[in-house]
């Protein structure tokens, strides 16, 4: 086991890794590549290493298994289609979560909220029950399966068409989930933390956005370390779609999450936010939520997160320029309106 590891990490140092320099002007040369079949265009790649200064090279240098990946179109998520962004509102079913604890907490609450969230244009709710904040109390599963499940089964029964997540690290309370009409899976543990996520998931085949996290929500804060950021979450994220993958789950039922504000620091969030692009390169449609993070009340001088609407739009609108194929949002109708204007832009 220590030659295996050891071996690994060797080869880590000898990788290479490759950041398409995305661009959307409408100007795109014959020779540029589409980004997995969706908006933005490459010309270059940023060929980076662990030991070595980063270079610029022309995409016709790049692997052909990462270009690829780099460049097929993405399959339909959810029955949402790929080629063009796609926004995941946030329903947190809870009393304490960062910025909207309480607001939401009971069933009657959380219904009129999804109803509000479909009705401005939510193209996926993500519905949570057990705050990931940073310092956040762990949750019983039969509590959180009681604050989520019959809100799923109240959506479906209502016949809503808007494709329902469940945002949850619990395999129990996925399987509630599932069972009441949820088509996804959103783990902050990229199924790590409940040994029964993984055969779930194979049994069930929903879909399953897998995020970055170092550590419990608790402790998850506690002086984040990496050696680098951007490549320590890639290869955390390429690792578990190949657990995913030899356990016989598709590629094309898994959207990934570099998980920005989970044991990162301001310099970290940015550091992947600069990068993101390079999560194209596993061949997955990438997922972006800052909406109403810390960071962003830190560097936009907003202590309120209902304060953040703006600078959580800054960063959603430079994911999408990276090819960012999922905004998961608070606010759904402000970014719906820059969004549009956005692709009216291009």
């Amino acid at each position: 086991h220590r030659v295996d590891r050891r071996q690994r990490q060797m080869c880590i140092r000898d990788r290479y890794y490759y950041r398409p320099i995305t661009q959307t002007d409408a100007a795109r040369p014959e020779t540029a590549h589409v980004l997995a079949g969706g908006w933005a265009w490459f010309s270059h790649a940023e060929r980076i290493s662990r030991n070595e200064k980063s270079v610029i090279i022309p995409a016709c240098e790049i692997p052909s298994d990462i270009l690829e990946n780099l460049t097929r179109a993405r399959a339909p998520v959810c029955g949402l289609d790929m080629t063009l962004p796609k926004i995941m509102a946030v329903l947190n079913v809870t009393p304490d979560s960062f910025s909207d604890g309480g607001q939401h907490y009971g069933f009657s609450l959380a219904v009129e909220q999804a109803n509000l969230l479909i009705s401005e244009g939510a193209d996926l709710l993500d519905i949570g029950g057990e705050s990931t904040r940073p310092g956040a109390d762990f949750v019983e599963i039969d509590v959180e399966i009681a604050r989520t499940t019959p809100v799923i089964e109240a959506l479906k029964t209502a016949q809503v068409e808007t494709p329902l997540s469940i945002d949850t690290r619990k395999a129990g309370v996925a399987r509630a989930a599932l069972n009441a009409g949820a088509v996804m899976i959103n783990d902050v543990t990229a199924l790590r933390y409940d040994a029964q996520s993984l055969p779930l998931v194979v049994e069930k085949q929903p879909f399953v956005c897998l995020m970055h996290s170092p550590s419990d929500p608790k402790i998850m804060q506690n002086n984040p370390v990496y050696e680098n950021v951007l490549l320590d979450v890639y290869d955390h994220l390429c690792d578990q779609v190949a657990v995913c993958a030899e356990a016989g789950i598709p590629k094309e039922r898994i959207v990934l999450d570099p998980g920005i504000g989970f044991g990162k620091t301001i310099d970290h969030n940015l550091q992947l936010i600069r990068g993101v692009s390079l999560f194209h390169a596993i061949g997955c449609p990438v997922l972006l939520g800052v909406s109403r993070k810390r960071f962003i009340g830190e560097i936009g001088l907003a202590q309120k997160p209902a304060d953040r609407v703006a600078g959580s739009i800054a960063i959603a609108l430079e994911g999408l320029r990276q090819g960012v194929q999922v905004l998961r949002v608070h606010d759904v109708w402000q970014t719906k309106q820059a969004v549009r204007l956005w692709q009216a832009a291009l």
